[in-house]
């Protein structure tokens, strides 16, 4: 059909409005890719925005050649991993066990999730509670306490209750339980749906960095963004990367002076940042699937 005029004009103003929204997400990425990829001490001069102006690897080199953050990346990885799995798992059974309208004090359960939803008791008493629990300075301080989350929950038991029902009767007619029923039925039903929660949870967790600062203060146990977020107050090199030997050694032949605190942070960020951006394209279709799914059945 023609467009008239009027449409035409209000077309072009939408895709000019998206055009400069994905132009001021994306230039601070490449601003600070181009950064990472300079000599340190050539940005610090200004002038580089969009591409590197004397390329080098130095400061990947530097970042990635150190202990601390190298351990830190082995930190995130492993919470993202379990931290996902773990809330996938709760989210499912949880939701699938609340999907069955028969069960008995179904509406009081749901009304105490819906309330820990909307209400909670504050940082401080959080705090409390992790004490005593004994998860303060210790590595499930970031699996356990986000391993449940009501949101996911509700959407996820909305998407399965869209199931048709005679496929969960014709399995139970064959003698299946529950648990057969959830794993033979439900779940390869209910893969856009868990693609599209299990990213959600996964940069969640990628991108914490409030708990390794707050309940944490075991260096060997804090995560990448929480290395972020205090390289942020650093001063000066040797305060974040150990003593200068340990900088020069590590830069590999690379004079210390090309090197500055903000190249490295800005590789650090690269470092950071690029693993779970390369996830997207991979869940891309479960990701607008599940989501349009569960916004209409929910």
């Amino acid at each position: 059909m023609k467009r008239s005029a009027s449409e035409s004009i209000g077309q072009t103003l939408i895709i000019g409005l998206l055009a400069l929204l994905c132009l001021s997400v994306l230039y601070p990425f490449l601003y600070m890719l181009a950064i990472s990829l300079n000599v340190g001490s050539d940005a610090a001069k200004g002038g580089v925005y969009l591409w590197p102006r004397e390329f080098t690897l130095s400061n990947f080199q530097v970042v990635l050649g150190n202990a601390v953050i190298r351990h830190a990346y082995g930190i995130t990885i492993l919470r993202t991993i379990i931290g996902t799995a773990l809330g996938l798992l709760i989210t499912l059974l949880a939701a699938f066990g609340l999907s069955y309208r028969g069960l008995p004090l179904r509406g009081t359960l749901l009304g105490y999730v819906l309330v820990t939803m909307l209400f909670n008791g504050g940082l401080v008493p959080f705090y409390i509670q992790l004490h005593h629990l004994s998860l303060l300075n210790s590595f499930w301080v970031y699996i356990i306490p986000s391993a449940f989350s009501a949101w996911n929950m509700f959407v996820m038991m909305k998407f399965i209750q869209g199931i048709p029902d005679a496929l969960i009767e014709s399995a139970e007619l064959d003698g299946a339980g529950p648990l057969r029923t959830l794993w033979s039925i439900i779940v390869p039903l209910s893969k856009p749906m868990l693609a599209a929660i299990g990213l959600f949870i996964g940069v969640m967790h990628w991108n914490d960095w409030f708990a390794g600062a707050f309940f944490v203060s075991d260096q060997d146990l804090i995560p990448v963004q929480t290395f972020l977020q205090q390289l942020l107050s650093a001063q000066d090199l040797s305060s974040v990367l150990g003593s200068n030997n340990n900088v020069e050694a590590m830069a590999r032949g690379t004079r210390l002076s090309n090197i500055t605190l903000m190249s490295i942070k800005m590789a650090t960020v690269m470092v950071s940042a690029i693993p779970i951006l390369c996830v997207y394209p991979f869940l891309q279709r479960y990701f607008v699937k599940g989501v349009l799914i569960g916004s209409v059945k929910g």
